[in-house]
């Protein structure tokens, strides 16, 4: 919130396609980003739908975020998903993407293409990342860590792991 100047919606809190018409009078925002991916998971029976799809081997990803994304967004919006899906999802509201026209942005990024210059505005001092760091573990821990992001019994923005 304090980097970006966004807001922050729980989605176990409230229902975050009502919160986000909520925050925009009704309409919608004008663009939703994916960058959960497969991990995602709703609540409530959908969630319930999709472990048991899973389990079956019928939808390898749970696409909760990518389902209210395309509820949410305003008609003539655009999704950006940077979350990695990697296989079959299912109960995709496609009728809603295309009655809304909605644009579809998406591509796994990169990251070798900007690691040089992200670096270089760090050591210049322009860029301050260390905000989203949670947690910071020896490499010889890395099973571990694993467990934690895994098990999702603590909010884990983003892990360091040191090789020291």
């Amino acid at each position: 919130k304090k980097f970006a100047k966004a807001e922050v919606i729980n989605y176990e809190e409230v229902n975050a396609g009502e919160a986000l018409k909520e925050m925009t009078g009704g309409r919608g925002p004008d663009a939703c980003i994916d960058a959960v991916g497969l991990e995602a998971h709703g609540v409530g029976l959908e969630d319930f739908y999709d472990q048991t799809n899973q389990k079956l081997k019928l939808e390898t990803d749970r696409p909760h975020v990518l389902r209210e994304m395309m509820v949410a967004c305003r008609k003539g919006g655009t999704l950006s998903i940077m979350g990695v899906y990697g296989g079959f999802v299912d109960k995709i509201p496609l009728g809603a993407a295309f009655n809304k026209g909605l644009t579809f942005r998406m591509g796994q990024m990169h990251g070798q293409k900007y690691m040089h210059s992200l670096l270089q505005m760090i050591l210049d001092g322009k860029l301050d990342p260390s905000f989203v760091v949670t947690h910071q573990l020896p490499l010889e821990q890395a099973p571990h860590a694993y467990h934690i992001f895994q098990q999702k019994k603590t909010t884990v923005s983003k892990l360091f792991l040191n090789p020291k």
